[in-house]
């Protein structure tokens, strides 16, 4: 009969699942390695594990022959001197034992740090890619996935799947006391995996659910903590409680119903365990009755089969930590097979700021109709233009189509005649300023928010916020410019976050800045710095877009475009553009006059 693969990790103990999942973590790890350094560093630490664990299995003999030479040899010949050599070589062995475990738990430990650092940069970039992408989906689960992992491989869990090899290497000697002995420990084995295999087979899909559940909660959460002034103003409280404790509680019970079934196979494990353990003993003592074995072969050969039954007691009682690092593994997996690999684009030259758009259309992600239909226009270098449109017309989908962020289904935005894909996104940061209508800041001092957390150029950040209008308003903070302003920025006002992020937009002169709603939040004097930074940003000869429903802006701006359901209606020059729509406005009051007189004469007829 054939033996596959199957078979060949049911004889170590191990489901097929299991060998694949732990084929698929170290693929994974090799393809997101930096460079070969660490993925060799990952061979290298298997090995030494497995070369420590080979030692520590040998060193595990040395209680049962420690028995049987006391039993067989000492207890017969009564010699006090061969008491006191094999008891002193038994503590050398212990301790050393002892040495080769805390030093393979180590090597264990700082492979699973290595991993967790290789693979968390990746991680990090997928997540933030994937929130740009699908921000319906934005969320920090593979992350606490990759820490799950991480713990599990640094836990005691992992030398299970170590010592477990080891196991027909036990069962061998066992056959060598004694065929019945053999035969005896293989059985207890089988019992032993098969409640492996059941105890996988009813909690891993279980486990999966509730960890979606647990996760689905938790989302719930972060969800209402972004609006908790809105739900507290509005009373929303306890309606939002009552619908979070219906998935919490969801959660708390398949948690439970898998803790159950798990705690049911642990419990059965150990039992079995030390009853085959007891069993074995009344074994060997009828084998020693009938002359088979000797009484050190029956104390020898219960402790050897103890040990070869260990790593699959051990693994039956971490199988929860396992299921929970493979299900976190997998989800991992998924999420960075489903990210892009992001190419490494050629160094290009500084930008100048040239835009072209090219019949663009856009579907914003996880939408289902277009908010860019056939979108084209060109704007030089140093020019100035404005967006405007009625809500839901299309402007920050553009905003986004122009920045790169959001993938277009035709058509092309080019930079200096390179498509914007094309840039190196770390080398084009620094050149480009954008201010969304949403403003977050970031936990640091507001030196290193307008700094974008690079290296801090004391003279860069005080004149971008003097171009902003800002810096006397932040030099009156307790701090200054040291000032920490928290996750989010939430100690400073809506217009104290607007204008630093403005600041943050001018850090570096830019030569291309596009403001989305930039006046939002901002009182008359936060209009007047914005102005002054626009006349600053056109003399020196940057591009600049502006978003707003505001018509002050208008009187800074050279072009004007008009979008309207996702279409480009106008687009030109200031004059040309207030031109039309004057006109447009005064055909539509004419028409509105004459209709209104012809239903007044319609009235009048009709009385």
């Amino acid at each position: 009969m054939s033996i596959n693969r199957h078979h060949l990790y049911l004889c170590f103990g191990y489901p097929e699942s299991t060998m694949k999942s732990i084929k698929d973590f170290i693929h994974l790890f090799v393809r997101f390695s930096d460079n070969h350094t660490n993925a060799n560093f990952f061979w290298r630490s298997i090995a030494y594990t497995s070369l420590f664990s080979l030692f520590i299995n040998l060193l595990m003999l040395a209680p049962p022959l420690y028995m049987l030479q006391v039993y067989d040899r000492v207890m017969s010949s009564r010699s006090q001197e061969t008491l006191i050599f094999i008891t002193l070589l038994l503590v050398w062995l212990f301790m050393t034992l002892g040495a080769l475990e805390f030093v393979r738990s180590r090597i264990l430990a700082r492979t699973a740090f290595e991993l967790e650092h290789s693979l968390a940069p990746h991680v990090f970039t997928a997540i933030h890619n994937n929130a740009v992408e699908h921000p319906e989906h934005a969320n920090t689960q593979v992350l606490q996935d990759l820490a799950t992992i991480r713990q599990f491989l640094s836990g005691n869990a992992p030398f299970a799947f170590f010592d477990i090899p080891w196991t027909p290497i036990y069962l061998l000697i066992l056959f060598l006391f004694d065929p019945l002995f053999g035969w005896f420990a293989i059985a207890a084995a089988s019992t032993l995996i098969i409640l492996a295999l059941l105890n996988e087979w009813s909690t891993s899909k279980q486990q999966r659910i509730a960890a979606e559940s647990q996760q689905y909660a938790s989302e719930m959460v972060s969800a209402s903590l972004r609006n908790s002034e809105v739900i507290l103003a509005l009373g929303m409280q306890n309606n939002l409680l009552d619908r979070w404790k219906i998935e919490y509680e969801k959660s708390l019970e398949k948690h439970l119903a898998v803790t159950d079934r798990s705690g049911f196979f642990v419990g059965l494990s150990k039992t079995l365990r030390m009853l085959f353990q007891s069993l074995i003993l009344g074994l060997g003592a009828y084998l020693a009755i009938n002359n088979h074995i000797t009484a050190g072969m029956m104390i020898a050969g219960s402790i050897i089969m103890g040990r070869a039954l260990a790593p699959i007691d051990q693994s039956i009682s971490a199988w929860k930590q396992f299921i929970s690092a493979r299900n976190g593994f997998q989800r991992l997996h998924l999420f960075l097979a489903q990210q892009q690999k992001t190419k490494q684009r050629m160094s290009l030259p500084p930008p100048e700021g040239d835009i072209e758009v090219k019949n663009v259309a856009l579907i914003p992600p996880g939408g289902k109709n277009y908010s860019l239909k056939g979108v084209s226009f060109k704007l030089l270098a140093g020019e100035t233009l404005a967006i405007i449109g009625p809500s839901a017309a299309g402007k920050s989908s553009l905003v986004r189509a122009l920045l790169g962020l959001w993938p277009m289904l035709n058509g092309e935005v080019r930079l200096d005649n390179t498509e914007i894909q094309h840039w190196n996104r770390e080398e084009l940061g620094p050149h480009m300023g954008y201010l969304p209508q949403d403003i977050e800041l970031f936990d640091g001092t507001i030196a290193e928010n307008i700094a974008r957390f690079g290296q801090v150029d004391h003279e860069k950040i005080i004149i971008a916020a003097q171009q902003a209008g800002v810096d006397i308003m932040i030099r009156q903070l307790a701090d200054g410019y040291d000032t920490q302003i928290g996750m989010g920025g939430t100690v400073l006002s809506g217009g104290q976050r607007q204008r630093i992020g403005l600041a943050r937009d001018l850090y570096g002169e830019p030569k291309l800045v596009i403001l989305d709603e930039p006046n939002a939040n901002l009182d008359e004097q936060g209009e007047l710095a914005l102005n002054r930074a626009c006349q600053i940003l056109k003399q020196q000869q940057t591009t600049l877009i502006i978003v707003s429903h505001r018509k002050n802006i208008l009187s800074i701006v050279d072009k004007i475009l008009v979008l309207d359901e996702g279409m480009l209606k106008l687009y030109g020059p200031k004059a040309d553009v207030l031109k039309h729509l004057m006109n447009k406005v005064s055909s539509i009051s004419a028409t509105s006059e004459r209709n209104t007189q012809e239903t007044e004469n319609n009235n009048r007829l009709a009385s």
